[in-house]
């Protein structure tokens, strides 16, 4: 008798033992994937090969002009308007083709021009509605009606990259500048691509990070909307300048040799009906879900529908579009717990393994993202995607071949909102078994990029982590000559906060713009609420450069904590060994990477000899390599880096050494090397 075929066990159950009674959940995911990329491949050999939708619709020249085409199946009929037919609504009427889709040839080089603009009409019930095309590269804000457009881009002369090694270098770990090009300008007004190319790419340089996040790159056309209300997905935002500035922009960063991540969103779309994807053929469901499914409760936007192959085949091509067209580095997914639950993950505590794998579970989003990120790594191996998941999916950044959805890191999206709730309670009161548990704990061997404050904090709203400490008095307290409790604070706490975070939270570390020297004000779009006012829609960096304020201190901490993060490659080591959590007198001293970190959160006590274990180090000499107490932070030089600490073993607690540890501060320790013997 023949033996039936034994279902294949995948390596995410070792991981994570704890999932092994939703193997078959594990096995669903993976044969549907299997079953879904076979679908979608057919006889072509990679994702790559067949992501390519961007090359067949849209416009294109040929020999002889031009051809449009566009996917519709429920239209009636479809024809091309725009600048080259004086908006003649019957002139170009577009043919339809078999599988929903439409075409349209134009006869001339000069049918359509460089910056032409178009639209396509679309019948559907007898009733015609104006559309931008789907698969568009630029759309603009026409002056006289303020409404969007599609436009013609196809310049005389292409950008020239100059940066061959796109695709070729990795990354390492990333160290993560998270960036909006419009409110990146210290002018009150939008700021444009060449702007954040020339005045602010050289600052991130120079602060040691080796990535920058690229926000609201999309064209959305609501300016306020942070970008997250992406209406035409093939577009570069036209609020900064011209495709090509974008181009130069990426170039340049290439040439510093930083990585440039989009934060993508593919999550949810534009509610827009004139310029965005919805009701495009006249339905609600040929891009998303039909009927209240395909309407995101919390955010007033659609929800894709990634069961359709037509879609998988749009954000699939979009993704590669970006990788080709752009010289993206990876991507940055917005919203992903959104896309992976049913009830986008609202109010749901995820507590229990089987809250993943449910009813509520979207099987059809989980397939995307795995195809996704099959895609990208396809397209560039070096490129790196991130998921914003709140929900710690399990296997999300492990392999797919593992049972993994195959990203490369997961933000620790908890942390913001841990440090939060501990700015809330009395320095007192904070529970340090609590802090480390929330800085360490992630699924295994997955990795994190771990934050204190993205631009969500930043937000009307909400508050930076200086804002939450030093309150009004970062008005009237940031000049260095002033001195008072609450502002001492807040600067040691800057400081603190974020050097353990990165030392201890991931295995890579995201910042967001200005954050890093204390940025005084809160993000507000220009709104009918605050009278259009571009005033806190900016990034004020004279600050961080005038002498006189303490925002140099926190800038000066930041790059150099950077610059020793990347000296000792402190996100790769995996080796983190916890010392001691002393809650009584808020210490804590662990090791990684062979160097010993003592952290004092206390408010008031300073210990003159406080013993610190060495753990794993052994025995030995060492001295301190970095403190947050140099004056240079706005500290106190209370810790000398010229102390050479000799360890003895002391009975029922190893080697170690009795250390002088300041209130208010961190510092870390590294062996001296024994003399090589001749």
């Amino acid at each position: 008798m023949a033996r039936k075929p034994q279902k294949k066990s995948y390596k995410i159950l070792s991981i994570d033992p704890q999932l092994k009674d939703y193997e078959g959940d594990i096995n669903l995911r993976m044969e549907r994937h299997a079953r879904v990329r076979q679908q979608i491949l057919g006889d072509h050999e990679n994702l790559s090969d067949v992501a390519n939708g961007h090359l067949y619709f849209g416009f294109h020249r040929t020999e002889t002009g031009w051809v449009y085409r566009e996917w519709a199946p429920a239209a009636e009929a479809m024809h091309l308007i725009g600048e080259f037919n004086n908006w003649n609504r019957t002139s170009h009427p577009m043919t339809r083709k078999e599988n929903g889709v439409w075409e349209i040839e134009l006869e001339g080089k000069d049918a359509l021009w460089h910056k032409c603009l178009v639209k396509v009409a679309v019948t559907h019930n007898g009733h015609s509605v104006d559309h931008i095309p789907t698969y568009i590269h630029r759309a603009v804000q026409e002056p006289t009606t303020r409404t969007f457009a599609g436009q013609i881009w196809a310049p005389e002369h292409p950008f020239e990259w100059t940066d061959g090694g796109y695709g070729k270098r990795k990354i390492g770990s990333p160290l993560i500048y998270e960036c909006h090009i419009g409110m990146a300008q210290e002018r009150e007004g939008v700021g444009t691509y060449r702007e954040f190319a020339d005045n602010i790419l050289p600052r991130v340089k120079a602060d040691g990070y080796n990535a920058i996040q690229l926000m609201a790159i999309q064209e959305h056309p609501y300016y306020a909307s942070f970008g997250y209300q992406v209406a035409n997905f093939f577009a570069a935002s036209s609020w900064y300048g011209e495709p090509d500035d974008l181009k130069y922009l990426i170039n340049k960063a290439h040439e510093l040799g930083l990585f440039v991540l989009l934060d993508t969103v593919h999550s949810h779309a534009c509610p827009n009906v004139n310029e965005g994807l919805n009701l495009f053929d006249g339905t609600d469901y040929q891009f998303f879900h039909g009927g209240g499914r395909g309407n995101h409760s919390a955010w007033g936007s659609k929800v894709f529908n990634y069961g359709k192959p037509e879609v998988l085949h749009f954000l699939l091509s979009n993704l590669k579009y970006w990788m080709n067209e752009y010289h993206f580095d990876g991507f940055r997914f917005d919203g992903v717990t959104s896309m992976l639950y049913l009830d986008h993950g609202l109010g749901t505590a995820f507590d229990h393994p089987k809250k993943y794998f449910s009813m509520n579970t979207d099987v059809e989003a989980v397939t995307y993202l795995q195809l996704a990120t099959e895609l990208i790594h396809t397209v560039n191996p070096f490129a790196i995607c991130i998921a914003e998941d709140m929900s710690a999916m399990p296997g999300m950044c492990l392999p797919i071949r593992y049972g993994g959805i195959g990203f490369d890191y997961r933000l620790s999206m908890g942390l913001p909102d841990f440090w939060i709730r501990v700015l809330k309670q009395r320095d007192e009161d904070w529970d340090l078994g609590r802090m480390w548990y929330e800085l360490s704990i992630r699924r295994a061997k997955e990795k994190n990029v771990a934050y204190c404050e993205s631009h969500d904090q930043a937000l009307v709203g909400d508050k930076t982590l200086i804002f939450r400490m030093a309150d009004a008095e970062m008005y009237t307290g940031m000049n260095k000559d002033y001195q008072s409790v609450r502002m001492d604070r807040a600067i040691a706490l800057h400081k603190l906060i974020r050097f353990i975070t990165l030392t201890v939270g991931g295995e890579g570390y995201l910042n967001f713009m200005g954050n890093e020297f204390g940025h005084p004000e809160w993000i507000d779009f220009p709104r009918e609420g605050n009278g259009w006012s571009y005033k806190y829609a900016r990034r004020q960096w004279s600050l961080a450069d005038n002498g006189m304020l303490k925002y140099e201190w926190l800038g000066n901490f930041d790059k150099d904590m950077i610059k020793f993060a990347r000296k000792h490659r402190v996100l790769a080591k995996s080796d983190l060994q916890c010392l001691s959590v002393l809650n009584d007198k808020k210490l804590i001293t662990y090791t990684k990477g062979g160097l010993l970190y003592v952290f004092n959160f206390h408010p008031t006590c300073s210990y003159d000899s406080e013993f610190v274990c060495t753990g794993s180090l052994g025995e030995g000499d060492f001295k301190v390599i970095f403190s947050s107490d140099e004056d240079i932070y706005g500290g106190h030089n209370r810790i000398s880096e010229d102390v050479v600490y000799t360890t003895k073993s002391f009975p029922g607690r190893g080697y170690g050494f009795q250390v002088y540890i300041p209130s208010r501060t961190a510092m870390v320790l590294q062996k001296i090397p024994e003399p090589t013997k001749k």
